[in-house]
């Protein structure tokens, strides 16, 4: 072996050593016996560096993996005694392997075991057992080669991919052969180490049990749950380094599918035996790893007993139901303990059970007081378990954090749960809680205020009802909830010092907005909620960001109750708008995306007033004309600084205020519009002052992206007031562009051309060619060859030029095209061809054929443009067959089908233009040149003359599979 490529196999090793060795082991993979050096090295142990030991395992197991049916039957023999020869050698090793080369091997192991135990080796396992007797270290690995196995015939989340791993069918057949010849002696096997090691050697009695528990789902479970072995393992559950394995493995047991009355025999005899040990006492164990399990456990047991019963109603058996529903019963007060209990993981566990057990008290007609006890018991653990602990960062949210609150929706599914079962009894439950922490609210500690406000906030999600129609309709909930939401806006708790509490006071207040439809006295001060330090000036920024966005939601729902604040809104949130420049170094409250929320809220409060349509428009300028303001300055300052940096920073600033103006523009509808609310003239002048920006040199990829998303908002809101704007505008945007800049500009004269048509003839066909050739300039600049996000970026400019001359055709302005000379239409139409045919991009080539097809439809009668009939027989007809004949046209693929369907199009189009000329062109001409066999030809003319069009596009599909070779 090359020794020099092996010293790069130590992680420490210099990155040249590394590459080298990568190389060395791509180059040993492909050579056909270099696994022989890799086998004949393990066997004699010629290495006794880790690595290279790994390194050639790697090698044998990509041989085994990918190439094995290249060996002769002594090849395949050599790598069986060679596995079984290193085998020995462990025995007899003073010290162990490493635990990574022990798993490599054991794969290797597995890996030959669903090759051959089928076939050639049929005494694997007999073969393994012999040479590792009860010695620890080979019990260790045959306990390792079976997990091996495992993963490879059962594991769920291995992808099976290689030679050497089979169709699920051919490892159900291993399976069965192994269940039929050696599982009753695994199993034995399984039952000598864990007697014999139990007391002396935990690490290989947790392998054993972890084996055992992985066998157990798909082997006869009466070998497994039968006396002995039942017993060994409650012996384990009291043995503290054995007792989590124990009861991982007891969980894997209990979880096995079976008869639902063996089942429920099953899980009481365990239940029967682990509560005289004493285990259904939760408040003495200390250890909460081992409780995490045991929780695992009885969350298992308490889910298998539903689902017995489940199946016992189901199958009429009301006897055996009834004895199953009372054994769930008994296991309640357990799983109330467990889902108290402090730790989290404990609790989590064991939701799963309690959720399925609500789910059963929907079912039944009659709760029994006991049940009604649970239930209740249920609901005060969820709001107890809600509630944050001492430890929780709210200013530097961590792991244990995030885990805390993905364990809070977890609790959410089970108070939802809990409102099914009984809504009147969650509802008071809450009131009860929520009314008598808001009495003491200055007393009592934040998490209990917070989960107070919570539970109210979660009422309305637990209790549905459509469009937030929480205060109407059942009036008992009704006046529940309207004390609450009375109690929370009066009682002065948006002033507790504590940001979760202050943002589930905000997040409450907007989700029951329609309280203050009921009670709009309550407005002012909540709005001064919003807008003070508790709000939108809190000193914290998240609370700050969050508070923004809801205040924006707040107004708008409410637009109706706004009217006689909106004045003293506007000048509280004028320092809020402000556009902070870089270079005063001052940090302003909000960010720039709070500020949209801010700005988009004045524009509501603006447009949704009752004032008159001038004093609307004096408000809108009130507002934007400091941002045009500040827009002049930082463009001159843009144009004169010279740092990188500045330059950057002055770009974001203005692009902000290009943001800013267009979400004030979200605020208008078709109600109130622009014009209707006399603010066009304010936008035009917005227009003015930023198109200006487009002709700046420096930062332009940010500069434009702004300038054209606001033009998208004013074609929408100023209509044709824009269209002067536009020409100079797209000037501007063609020059000196790149791929990137031309298919954002394209979807803005796709809007223009939809919306104004014919309008906006003259300036499309003057603007026409100027923007292909800009298209097709970029398009032919030369590309390194595996420059992938090139030609991506290429990819996406051609498919948006083809939509450009998609929405032309499609708006009736096909004159745009004819009028551009002979010359330049016939480019065009020859890049269509091509775009049809050439690129294997099914989505450009569906387009292709919609174009192609509209132009047959609009020019291909008798009296189309002059040599148009000529170009439809020499170039369309071909490039319906060209293209779906390309190996690269994919018919199982579901974009491809629907460039398929639209080719079909093009063809019916193309006959309905041209009649009988077309049919007799195909079945004289062009059919014949492609070999086409004269029934398939009169076949296919008669399925294009059928009127129905569906008719023809199945069989072109069908058309085209068969021409396949």
């Amino acid at each position: 072996m090359d020794e020099q490529a092996l010293l790069g196999l130590n992680p420490n090793a210099d990155s040249d050593f590394r590459q080298r060795a990568l190389a060395y082991f791509e180059q040993l993979k492909i050579s056909p016996d270099a696994w022989q050096v890799c086998a004949e090295a393990l066997a004699q142990r010629t290495y006794s560096d880790d690595h290279i030991k790994f390194f050639c395992f790697q090698v044998l197991e990509h041989q085994v993996k990918y190439k094995y049916s290249e060996l002769t039957t002594v090849q395949q023999q050599l790598i069986r005694e060679t596995l079984i020869s290193w085998l020995q050698a462990q025995m007899l090793h003073p010290q162990p392997e490493k635990t990574f080369i022990r798993n490599k091997a054991a794969q290797v192991f597995a890996l030959l075991f669903v090759t051959e135990y089928l076939t050639k080796w049929p005494k694997f396992f007999f073969d393994i057992l012999s040479v590792v007797g009860l010695n620890p270290r080979g019990v260790d690995l045959y306990l390792r080669i079976l997990m091996a196995i495992d993963s490879e015939l059962v594991d769920r989340d291995v992808v099976h991919t290689s030679e050497a791993s089979n169709s699920p069918l051919a490892n159900t057949l291993i399976k069965d052969t192994m269940r039929e010849q050696c599982i009753p002696n695994l199993v034995e096997s399984w039952y000598q180490i864990l007697q014999n090691y139990q007391y002396s050697n935990s690490e290989v009695t947790c392998q054993c049990l972890e084996v055992v528990g992985a066998y157990v789902s798909w082997i006869d479970l009466s070998l497994i749950a039968n006396d002995r072995f039942i017993n060994m393992l409650l012996g384990h559950m009291s043995i503290e380094v054995l007792r989590e394995e124990a009861c991982d493995c007891l969980f894997e047991i209990v979880n096995k599918g079976m008869d639902p009355v063996d089942k429920m025999k099953l899980v009481e005899s365990l239940c029967q035996v682990l509560q005289s040990a004493g285990f259904f006492i939760i408040d003495q164990e200390e250890d909460v790893d081992f409780l995490a399990r045991f929780s695992k456990l009885v969350n298992g047991m308490g889910q298998s007993l539903i689902v017995s019963w489940t199946k016992l109603i189901k199958n009429g058996d009301i006897k055996n139901a009834q004895e199953a529903l009372q054994a769930i019963e008994t296991k309640v007060a357990l799983m109330l303990q467990l889902l108290i209990h402090e730790d989290d993981d404990i609790s989590s566990n064991i939701i799963g059970f309690c959720y399925d057990y609500l789910h059963i008290l929907k079912q039944l007609a009659v709760l029994s007081d006991q049940q009604k006890a649970n239930v209740e018991a249920i609901m005060l653990a969820v709001m107890k378990k809600l509630t944050y602990d001492e430890e929780y960062n709210f200013e530097n949210e961590g792991e244990d954090e995030a885990m805390f609150v993905e364990y809070r929706k977890q609790l959410k599914l089970l108070l939802d749960r809990l409102a099914q079962v009984s809504p009147e009894l969650l509802l008071a439950s809450v009131r009860r809680v929520f009314s008598s922490t808001l009495q003491n609210w200055q007393t009592t500690r934040f998490m209990e205020v917070e989960v107070a406000i919570r539970l109210l906030y979660m009422l309305a999600e637990a209790l549905p009802v459509s469009h937030g129609a929480h205060f109407s309709g059942d009036v008992s909930k009704a006046s529940a909830l309207q004390d609450m939401m009375r109690t929370l806006v009066t009682s002065g708790v948006s002033s507790y010092r504590h940001t979760s509490v202050t943002l589930e006071f905000f997040e409450t207040v907007v989700r029951y907005e329609k309280f203050f439809t009921v009670e709009p006295q309550h407005i002012p001060c909540v709005l001064m909620a919003f807008l003070d330090h508790r709000g939108l000036r809190h000193s914290s920024a998240k609370v700050r960001s969050r508070t923004a966005y809801l205040f924006s939601r707040f107004v708008k729902s409410l637009n109706k109750q706004m009217n006689p604040f909106i004045e003293d809104i506007l000048n509280r949130i004028q320092d809020l708008l402000e556009l902070s420049p870089p270079e005063n170094g001052y940090q302003s409250l909000l960010s720039s995306d709070d500020q949209l929320f801010i700005y988009e809220t004045a524009g509501v409060l603006i447009v949704n007033s009752e004032y008159p349509a001038e004093r609307k428009q004096a408000l809108m300028r009130n507002l934007l004309t400091p941002l045009m303001e500040k827009f002049k300055i930082l463009l001159e300052k843009l144009m004169l600084a010279q740092d990188e940096e500045r330059q950057a920073s002055l770009a974001d600033c203005l692009n902000h205020a290009v943001g800013f103006a267009s979400r004030t523009s979200k605020a208008f509808s078709n109600k109130q519009t622009v014009k209707q609310c006399g603010c066009s003239e304010v936008y035009l002048d917005c227009l003015q002052t930023f198109l200006p920006a487009l002709s700046c040199p420096l930062q332009k990829d940010i500069l434009r992206s702004g300038v054209r998303t606001f033009l998208h908002r004013m074609i929408i809101c100023l209509e044709e007031e824009v269209l002067p704007f536009i020409p100079s505008a797209s000037e501007h945007m063609l020059k000196d562009c790149e791929a990137k800049d031309l298919q954002e500009f394209i979807p803005l004269i796709n809007q223009i051309t939809a919306k104004f048509k014919i309008q906006v003839s003259p300036f499309l066909q003057q603007m026409f060619m100027p923007l292909l050739h800009a298209i097709f300039e970029v398009l032919l600049r030369p590309a390194e060859e595996n420059d992938q996000s090139a030609a991506l970026e290429k990819q996406m400019l051609r498919r948006s030029y083809f939509a450009f001359l998609q929405t032309v055709t499609g708006s009736g302005m096909s004159e745009v095209i004819a009028n551009q000379g002979v010359e330049n239409v016939e480019r065009v139409l020859v890049t269509v061809i091509q775009g049809a045919v050439e690129y294997p991009d099914p989505i450009a080539q569906k387009t292709c054929f919609i174009i192609l097809s509209k132009l047959v439809e609009l020019w291909g009668g008798k009296d189309g443009p002059v040599g148009f009939a000529d170009f439809v027989y020499k170039h369309i007809v071909p490039a319906c067959f060209l293209a779906p004949l390309k190996q690269s046209f994919d018919l199982a693929d579901a974009q491809t089908v629907l460039a398929l369907s639209e080719c079909a199009v093009t063809l019916k189009t193309i006959h309905l233009k041209r009649g009988p000329e077309c049919v007799q062109y195909l079945q004289q001409e062009y059919l014949p040149s492609l070999q086409v066999a004269p029934e398939i030809i009169q076949e296919f003319c008669q399925a294009l003359q059928q009127p129905d069009a569906k008719v023809f596009k199945n069989y072109l599909k069908v058309f085209f599979q068969r021409a396949r070779p």
